[in-house]
Formats: structure tokens, C-alpha cells, sequence
């Protein structure tokens, strides 16, 4: 089948060209699987009965499905990018329209109904080998895919022309929401919550006068209700003048100024109520370990700080209350290099006083941290910037990187931002259309405060799209 393709092309290139090492990897793994050489696999002569006949068919499918949903997948993809009014085939045109048509496709589907249906009578333990066989063969064909040669400048991965000895690479990222699947603010209420003292419980003389855990939670409700109420009036007051015909930062910076004052005073409100008063920096780090971080965003980090091929640094902009929270979340990834610029929390012999040290505390203070930290590194190196955050607070900064990330769905987000003319794209279309203005020759370099930011919907995008595989 391939062999037409090439011929169509007017090639003798499968005559000269040597197999690719990753397509022998990949090869070598579907037949040892099927002929019982890899772990936890009988080969076709020790399988005695019809059952593990269809236990070794169940596994062999499991190596093969991978290959089959992949194909069928980027042929689709490939099929819906294809400009129907092209006057000339794409070069690649069979090849789209092999896997992207409708036989394909069902055959793809069929694998896989089979290897669910071959699956239903397994254990646990024979399920594990499947996932594991899954998972090597998806492993082994992503590393086809990358082993193939280019003969085109790609903008993905983004770091792929980064040069370590003239480019600093800046990572920033916000946490609430963005890394963590919950508000940190939550989580430090609730961690006063169940701590503080019963109502009819003696406190010592020496310890910080701590509010009843009942009054605390009525408190804290009222806080977060009158939190939400206010800040959704704030966003409809910055949308109320005309919406701008083009991309106006200038007035973006203005609105969220707005924002910026009622931040302050919320966080002033939750001070002065004394529910943060008490907390024992103990407790904050172990809730800090036990935080759930989104899908892949350790990894990333991690392949980060990882690549020699890297000269990087990660900065994580945060409105937390205590940025103690934030690095006991991430050290017990691993990521203790990670650079923290968040509030935190006044201590009295690691008890919370109440009080806080307000150094992060609104979209304004964002951004000028962002700007404090591209002045303390600048050198003869050429910096880079990638922000990655969730919400409306994380706008100027998404704005002013070299590449801003949206990760989420914020409404606020979004309907700021639109009404000041930023444009939202989703990331592989955007991706796509920077490709082909490169091929075409035009420039595809990244640059800050051009009224564009990506959307993406997991990290695992964003893992692709800077790192690659």
C-alpha cells in the first residue's frame, strides 16, 4: 500500500531508503507479543485450551489497536485541514484519503470493538498486560511519528530552535485552577474550619484566640458569597462601555485596574474577619502534598527542568494567601526548583497570626511581577516567555508573553478579553495556520501584546506544543 504511494509520487525512494530504526522497534514489538515473547504472554504453542487462544488474540490486538486508532485519527484530522478549493491534489493526498476514508476508519472502529469484546472475560491482572501493551504501542508509534525526517521549518515543537547559549527560556504559570484542580483558598478555609476549636472548648492563654469552628464556617460562607456576588458585578461594570473594534490593551489595563481594587478588598475583608488566624504551617504542608494537581502538569515541569537542551526558568504568579501551600504541592513532585512569587501567610512560632504579606494580589500585581522578573534576567541572552493561567486576573500577563496559553473555559476570561479585542484560538488550528504561513515563507515568530492567546483544554496540549512528544 505504501509502496503506491510513493509510486504515485514518481519515486524509487522505497528501493534506496533503509528502514527507519522506529518502524523496526514497533514491528519487532507487535510480533513478539503475538508469538508469546513478551511478559506475562504465552506463545502459541503453550496455549492448551480455546481461552488462552483468545486471551493471546486479546493481547495481540491490544499492541495492535493503538496503530489502527492513531492512523484513523490523523487521517481525519488531516482530511478536515485539506483546502477543498486547492487546484492540484496535495502531495500527500492518497495518503490522507486512505486512512481518512469511511472503510478505514470502520476497520479502525472494528479493532477496537474486538479487543473490548476479547477483553470482557479477562482478570485484573490480564487487563493490566493489555493496558500495559496499549500503552508501549502507543509509546512506540509516537516515536515513529518524531523519528520521521523534515525537510520544513515546523513551529512545533515551540523550543525545537530554542539555543541554550543565547536564549533564556521563561516559563510562567498561575496555580489556582490552572495546576490545581481546586482553589487554594478553599482549601486553606477548610483547613481552619477543622482545626479551630469547638465552641465550648477552653483555648490556652498562650495560643492565638482562634474563632469556634461553627462561627468560622458561617463566616467563611459569608465571605465566599460576598466574593463571588461582587466580583461578578465587577466584570459586567469593566463591560459596560462599547465593545472595541480591535485589540485595545491599553483599555484592557484600565479595566482591570477595577479588578485589581476589589481584589485588595476582598483579601483586606478576609483579614480583618480573622478566619485565617490559627493555621499551623505543619497543617498547610501536608494539605500542600495532598493537593491534586491537573493531569500532566507535574510532568511537564518536570520534562522542563529535565532537558539539557534547556536553559529555562519557571515562575508560578499566584493570588494564594501562602505561597507555603504552593511549594509543598509541588515538592512533593519533585519540583522544588520551581520559583514561587505568591502572599504569604505571618507566622508566630509557625502558627498563623491572620495577617498577611500581600505581594501578589491582583491582575496589576501580576503583571508588574511578571515585568519585575523579565528585568532581573535580562542579559546579552534573548528572552523568551510562555505564561499559562485560567482566569481573568491572568490576562495582562497571558497578553504580554511571547505566547499566552489559556487552559480552561473561564466566562470572565473570555468576555473580558473579547470585549478588548483579543482573540481566542482554539491551539491546533492556531497551530496550523502559523505552519502553513511558514511554508509560504511568511514569518512565524512569537511576540507579546499581539491580541492573540491559545486555548487548550488539558496540559497534555500544551506538554505537545512546547516539548513535543
Amino acid at each position: 500500500m505504501h509502496d503506491s504511494f510513493v509510486q504515485e509520487w514518481g519515486s524509487d525512494m522505497v528501493k534506496d531508503c533503509r528502514l527507519n530504526s522506529a518502524t523496526v522497534k514497533y514491528t519487532d514489538f507487535l510480533l513478539a507479543t503475538a508469538s508469546g515473547k513478551v511478559e506475562g504472554v504465552k506463545g502459541p504453542g503453550k496455549l492448551a485450551t480455546p481461552f488462552e487462544k483468545t486471551k493471546l488474540a486479546a493481547y495481540t490486538l491490544g499492541a495492535m489497536t493503538p496503530c489502527m486508532k492513531l492512523y484513523a485519527f490523523i487521517g481525519s484530522e488531516l482530511q478536515a485541514l485539506l483546502d477543498s478549493n486547492e487546484s492540484s491534489r496535495h502531495l500527500y493526498q492518497k495518503w490522507v484519503d486512505n486512512y481518512a476514508c469511511e472503510s478505514f476508519q470502520a476497520s479502525a472502529l472494528q479493532t477496537e470493538d474486538l479487543l473490548d469484546k476479547l477483553s470482557v472475560s479477562l482478570t485484573g491482572e490480564e487487563l493490566d498486560i493489555i493496558e500495559k501493551l496499549y500503552h508501549q504501542a502507543m509509546k512506540l508509534e509516537i516515536e515513529f511519528f518524531c523519528a520521521q525526517p523534515l525537510n520544513q521549518q515546523t513551529v512545533v515543537p515551540l523550543l525545537t530552535e530554542h539555543k541554550p547559549a543565547d536564549n533564556l527560556c521563561l516559563i510562567f504559570s498561575d496555580f489556582d485552577l490552572t495546576c490545581t484542580v481546586v482553589d487554594s483558598s478553599a482549601i486553606l478555609a477548610e483547613i481552619a474550619i477543622v482545626t479551630a476549636p469547638k465552641s465550648d472548648q477552653i483555648q490556652a492563654e498562650n495560643q492565638i484566640v482562634r474563632m469556634p469552628s461553627a462561627d468560622l464556617r458561617n463566616t467563611w460562607g459569608v465571605l465566599s458569597r460576598q466574593y463571588t456576588e461582587e466580583h461578578e458585578q465587577c466584570i459586567e461594570r469593566i463591560l459596560l462601555p462599547d465593545k472595541a473594534e480591535r485589540f485595545n490593551y491599553e483599555g484592557l489595563h484600565k479595566a482591570l485596574e477595577q479588578l485589581s481594587v476589589f481584589e485588595k478588598g476582598a483579601n483586606s475583608r478576609v483579614i480583618e474577619s480573622g478566619v485565617l488566624k490559627g493555621l499551623n504551617l505543619e497543617d498547610i504542608k501536608r494539605a500542600g502534598e495532598r493537593l491534586i494537581l491537573q493531569d500532566g502538569c507535574t510532568d511537564f515541569f518536570q520534562s522542563i527542568i529535565k532537558n539539557a537542551n534547556l536553559n529555562s526558568n519557571i515562575h508560578v504568579l499566584s493570588y494564594c494567601w501562602c505561597s507555603d501551600l504552593i511549594r509543598s504541592a509541588f515538592s512533593s513532585g519533585g519540583l522544588n526548583v520551581l520559583n514561587v512569587h505568591a502572599n504569604e501567610f505571618v507566622y508566630d512560632n509557625s502558627v498563623s497570626t491572620g495577617e498577611i504579606v500581600k505581594k501578589v494580589e491582583s491582575p496589576i500585581d501580576k503583571v508588574q511581577a511578571f515585568r519585575d522578573i523579565l528585568t532581573n534576567h535580562r542579559s546579552e541572552k534573548k528572552d523568551f516567555t510562555v505564561y499559562i493561567g485560567d482566569s481573568v486576573g491572568d490576562l495582562l500577563c497571558l497578553l504580554e508573553a511571547d505566547v499566552g496559553i489559556v487552559l480552561g473555559s473561564s466566562s470572565s476570561l473570555r468576555r473580558v478579553g473579547s470585549h478588548f479585542g483579543v482573540s481566542f484560538i482554539p491551539l491546533f488550528p492556531g497551530l496550523v495556520k502559523k505552519q502553513k504561513e511558514c511554508v509560504e515563507g511568511s514569518s512565524s515568530s512569537w511576540k507579546g501584546l499581539s491580541g492573540i492567546l491559545y486555548t487548550v483544554s488539558s496540559w497534555a496540549e500544551i506538554h505537545a506544543f512546547i516539548l513535543g512528544s
